[in-house]
């Protein structure tokens, strides 16, 4: 059995251009994510943090990658645990949210991530509604992002998730 842990890569490539001083504070916080597979994203600052033009409200900043990132793997669970179950799923959809507040030292941090799954499902059948939040909930407790940060993360089926 290989007990080695296996590694995740991404490269956050960020550089200076000529013109700016760095020291002053004024530099551009855009940068690039890259990921082992090819994929490649314009990341950074949030400009609620960083004020533009420092933070390119285009790219992708830290808070929602995290938030994304408990999202899909919640997504990516669900998916599987339904076919595993023999439900079909036509689409799945989540207006997911983070919010950030101050921890008891006083540091900002992701305190509540809420997911809000909405999921059309196909085929002769659909789960009942306390099967849906079962499957949720086995996805939640799944989820290897979720097992790995300490902020609360709560999922809010919305209601209507239905099937065809």
């Amino acid at each position: 059995m290989n007990t080695k842990p296996h590694e995740y890569s991404a490269l956050v490539l960020w550089q200076r251009t000529p013109q700016e001083v760095f020291t002053d504070n004024r530099y551009s916080r855009r940068h690039v994510l890259r990921f082992d597979g090819g994929a490649e994203v314009a990341g950074s600052s949030s400009p609620s943090v960083v004020p533009l033009p420092l933070s390119d409200a285009a790219a992708v900043d830290p808070e929602e990658t995290f938030v994304a990132s408990l999202a899909a793997c919640h997504m990516l669970w669900f998916l599987s645990i339904a076919a595993q179950q023999g439900y079909v799923v036509d689409r799945y959809s989540d207006s997911a949210t983070g919010a950030m507040t101050r921890n008891a030292a006083g540091k900002l941090w992701i305190s509540l991530v809420t997911l809000r799954p909405e999921v059309a499902f196909g085929g002769d059948h659909g789960p009942s509604g306390d099967d849906l939040l079962q499957l949720h909930h086995r996805a939640h407790l799944e989820c290897f992002i979720a097992n790995s940060v300490k902020s609360e993360v709560r999922c809010e089926p919305v209601s209507g998730s239905s099937a065809g």
